[in-house]
């Protein structure tokens, strides 16, 4: 179970703004922090972020949730809001979740029919391994991570997507990066990847052949919009302002808010 640390970084470290006369109303953000394995301890930081960011801007709300109840167009008891409230869904989650098939297919159906936008964050790429559907609408799955917490040579491969014009066009940041199994360029545009060239590729558990280690990608999934997103298994990625920055936009590029091309396109290496 989750302690309830975020609490004290919501009350504490939220920088308020509301719409003014004339600006757009907020869109709802549901943020899912459930593990079903491995605990990680940034979700706390990444679900005070998320809140804090959307309350910051003015651009959406974020409700926060440890378990999937939400997760369903069936009308809920006590006024509970389920998916037709929400514009976006954030998943930092692993494992099996509290989902039967019902929820299933109305997690799937909000993101490819109803046009809504869906954040896998690090390890939502380790989430339903069993579930082939859930795999196919992030793009992708964990298949390891050979080189642990380490200095990741990072490459971004497309400054005009939202989030990543302020980042460095290559740099380096201590995190965890996964190895992804069952994802290819065509289709997902990848937007930022690990520097084959910096990597030891003759460590154990090192399976790709390719050399291609996709980290950032977003794709289209029927109507609506995916997007994920390898970092955040450090509270330090979710705490730099330059990070903070390409989650905000990334956000919003998922909510609808902010246009950006997400077709396929091929690796590109200069």
């Amino acid at each position: 179970m989750f302690r309830s640390s975020w609490i004290v970084a919501i009350v504490f470290g939220l920088g308020f703004a509301s719409p003014g006369l004339g600006q757009e109303k907020p869109r709802r953000l549901l943020v899912v922090g459930q593990s079903k394995g491995y605990q990680h301890e940034s979700i706390s930081a990444a679900m005070a972020a998320l809140y804090n960011l959307g309350r910051a801007t003015g651009r959406w709300d974020a409700v926060l949730r440890t378990d999937c109840g939400a997760i369903t167009k069936k009308p809920l008891k006590w006024q509970a809001k389920n998916l037709d409230s929400f514009d976006a869904i954030v998943f930092f989650t692993d494992g099996d979740l509290d989902m039967d098939a019902s929820q299933k297919a109305d997690l799937l159906s909000f993101v490819r029919d109803d046009g809504k936008g869906f954040i896998g964050v690090h390890s939502a790429a380790i989430t339903f391994l069993h579930w082939p559907e859930y795999g196919e609408m992030l793009g992708g799955r964990y298949d390891g991570h050979p080189w642990g917490e380490f200095d990741a040579p990072l490459v971004v491969e497309d400054p005009g997507f939202p989030g990543l014009a302020g980042l460095p066009r290559s740099f380096t940041l201590t995190d965890e990066i996964y190895q992804i199994k069952d994802y290819a360029r065509d289709r997902v545009r990848v937007l930022v990847r690990l520097d084959a060239s910096k990597l030891d590729l003759a460590r154990k558990g090192v399976h790709r052949t390719d050399g291609d280690f996709a980290v950032v990608w977003a794709r289209t999934y029927g109507k609506g919009r995916v997007h994920y997103n390898g970092l955040g298994h450090r509270r330090e990625t979710w705490e730099r302002p330059e990070l903070q920055a390409m989650w905000r936009e990334m956000v919003e590029w998922s909510l609808g808010l902010r246009p950006a091309d997400a077709t396929p396109r091929p690796l590109r290496v200069k």
